[in-house]
């Protein structure tokens, strides 16, 4: 699975439990550490924690090493590293506190409304 394809996927995986402001920041010719970040928000900590659940199980089920998962138990910010494609599961006020939106502002942002269509 190409990174594009690993991106889509993870941006539904994070829909399919209701993640909130779903967005991916397109980090090819930014950074090495990925080609995509895919960021998104729950409103509890069962929520990230579902969301994050997800996103693994989806990439298992598609052959996808899941090389790294952090942040799980606090909930607070999961971040869950799919080798080109880095997930970053927010709890909202970590997402307001951080906004990685702004950090990479002169990334291309990809919604999840320009994937579905």
């Amino acid at each position: 699975m190409n990174s594009n394809e690993l991106m889509k996927q993870s941006l539904i995986a994070c829909d399919d439990k209701r993640a909130e402001d779903i967005i991916a920041i397109d980090m090819q010719g930014i950074s090495d550490v990925a080609d995509y970040f895919v960021v998104c928000h729950g409103n509890s900590d069962k929520q990230v924690q579902a969301i994050a659940r997800n996103v693994k199980d989806e990439a298992e089920i598609n052959e996808v090493n899941v090389k790294r998962l952090e942040g799980f138990n606090e909930a607070r910010w999961i971040l869950i590293d799919l080798g080109n494609v880095v997930v970053h599961v927010f709890h909202r006020e970590e997402r307001d506190y951080y906004n990685l939106e702004r950090l990479y502002k002169d990334a291309p942002i990809i919604t999840l409304n320009e994937v579905m269509s």
